[in-house]
């Protein structure tokens, strides 16, 4: 892609989200929403692979049709109150459209079918923006709607996602399908606790943003989108396959890495509002996920010599990848845990 075009692009990406960020009016907040859709198309679709147009198609159907229900209920919630303001969602028909949509925009069960099959049609750049950046704007609605929505929307929404999200990566070979149910996962634990206590929301999403990056980039690095080429990458690099294997744990929230923060507090957070029950259910959940982890562990660091895989060993060919947003993401996504009082501290 040439280089101004691409620029523009992510300019444009970066528009869109700080549009919706600093906009409290519905309307400048779907113009945000609809700008960084449409900056995002060109860069799906730029490998002109049939794969990628059908990715492209449905991530454009699915984001249109969310957007034309955040105008109907925004529309509908200004008709009723003669308020566009997003903190005036007096209308719970409105409140719950508008939740419903932007759950469709970040792909939260039961929402979430488009999800998978897109990130499985991208390239691993393309899908990194998609499973981090791109999640920003409607999270940001999200936390500003949120109190307007019914409890138990929220908790069902995040409930189910990290079932959906654990079950549904258990037999994926894929690994962008892989990461797109972990997506998933995750987004089921920043919502389950948001009505409660929205700065441990926050958290969770960065320190998400911050291992999905370190995954996707190593991935890059090694041009993994199999399991069975997962198998053959310590040939090529032993060190970044170590680190990878704990980047890997740390999604999957065991301690004492940095993944373990957030379900620790998530949990904490659920117990202090006496939800044990659901507590429970979310911890249980974690533990679907944590096995499609550990079954990537697996075959990255206990497949090796003498046991046979059915893939081709890598060229040892030097990378052309910049090695410093993969060495930035990965030390946040394995060291963060030990300042948790500091974190907690500044966040409340």
């Amino acid at each position: 892609m040439n280089p101004y075009v691409f620029t523009v692009l992510l300019s444009s990406l970066g528009l869109g989200t700080t549009l919706t960020f600093a906009s409290s009016h519905w309307l400048l907040a779907w113009m945000g929403l609809e700008i960084n859709t449409l900056a995002i198309i060109p860069l799906m679709a730029q490998h002109h692979h049939p794969r990628a147009v059908e990715a492209t198609t449905k991530y454009f159907l699915t984001q249109a049709t969310a957007a034309a229900m955040i105008m109907f209920a925004s529309t509908t919630n200004a008709w009723i109150t003669g308020e566009w303001d997003m903190n005036s969602m007096s209308n719970p028909v409105a409140s719950t459209v508008i939740m419903a949509a932007l759950a469709l925009k970040i792909g939260l069960a039961p929402m979430h079918f488009w999800m998978p099959e897109v990130l499985q049609g991208l390239d691993l750049s393309t899908g990194l923006i998609l499973s981090t950046w791109q999640k920003l704007a409607p999270f940001a609605l999200i936390i500003q709607t949120a109190q307007a929505v019914d409890p138990m929307l929220l908790t069902a929404l995040g409930a189910l996602s990290t079932m959906v999200g654990g079950w549904g990566g258990l037999n994926q070979t894929q690994l962008r399908k892989i990461l797109a149910y972990s997506s998933i996962a995750h987004m089921g634990w920043m919502i389950i606790v948001l009505q409660y206590a929205p700065q441990v929301t926050l958290l969770a999403l960065g320190t998400y943003i911050f291992m999905t990056s370190a995954a996707f980039l190593t991935l890059k690095t090694s041009s993994a989108t199999k399991i069975n080429t997962l198998s053959m990458a310590w040939s090529k690099n032993p060190i970044l396959v170590a680190t990878t294997a704990l980047v890997l744990l740390s999604l999957g929230g065991l301690p004492p890495l940095t993944g373990f923060m957030p379900k620790w507090l998530i949990l904490q957070e659920l117990a202090k509002q006496h939800l044990p029950i659901t507590a429970t259910i979310m911890a249980l959940a974690a533990l679907l996920s944590l096995y499609f982890y550990l079954r990537l562990c697996y075959a990255m660091t206990l497949t090796i010599s003498p046991n046979t895989t059915n893939s081709t060993t890598p060229w040892r060919t030097q990378t052309t990848q910049p090695f410093l947003p993969l060495t930035v993401s990965t030390t946040i996504a394995l060291g963060l845990l030990p300042l948790t009082p500091t974190i907690l501290m500044l966040a409340t």
